[in-house]
């Protein structure tokens, strides 16, 4: 180097692709499920050459780590948007019965592909944490419009009844639903 003369450093190329490679591991588990995850299907998708997906991801369950966290984080976000939008005197039965339906009618790709990930995280132990934190999440969510114990009976509901309502043919009413969710917000009914 010449005196006078600075060396400039140089950023990555393509800041963006870590993220764009978790986002297309999404992608390819809404497409082919979890078996169908691969670094090669993966970089394809994402528009990368295979060498990017290994070196930011060197295992399977690396990429499912970061499929599992961001879409966690996406659909915690949802929810936190969606209760942010309920008034302080909203029915809180028909609220989350209303959402159960729009996870289903409006995004039930997004919601397969969820909770495909979030079931692998039964069989692959290292997954466990990113699974517990949306848990957790959803609990504190409902439980700030209960108290944390029905706050955590409403987040396994929830769950519950996203999986049985997306396998159920034919699928539950709204009404239905909302009679669940009244039961456990309300308790039994004094006769």
């Amino acid at each position: 180097m010449t005196s006078g003369t600075s060396r400039v450093r140089r950023g990555p190329n393509d800041p963006d692709r870590r993220a764009r490679i978790a986002r297309a591991a999404i992608e390819v588990v809404g497409a082919r499920g979890i078996d169908g995850l691969t670094h090669r299907a993966v970089a394809a998708t994402a528009g990368v050459p295979l060498g990017s997906t290994t070196y930011h991801f060197s295992t399977l369950d690396d990429l499912l780590a970061v499929a599992l966290e961001q879409a966690a984080a996406a659909n915690v976000e949802r929810l936190r948007t969606w209760a942010a939008s309920l008034s302080p005197d909203e029915d809180f039965a028909v609220a989350l019965a209303n959402l159960v339906m729009s996870y289903l009618r409006d995004e039930q790709s997004s919601t397969v592909v969820e909770y495909d990930l979030y079931v692998a995280a039964l069989h692959r132990p290292r997954l466990r944490p990113a699974s517990a934190a949306w848990d957790e999440a959803l609990v504190d969510l409902f439980g700030s419009w209960t108290d944390p114990l029905t706050g955590r009976m409403l987040a396994g509901l929830f769950c519950g009844l996203l999986i049985q309502t997306a396998l159920a043919d034919p699928a539950p009413s709204a009404g239905e639903v909302e009679a669940l969710f009244r039961r456990a917000v309300h308790g039994p009914f004094a006769e």
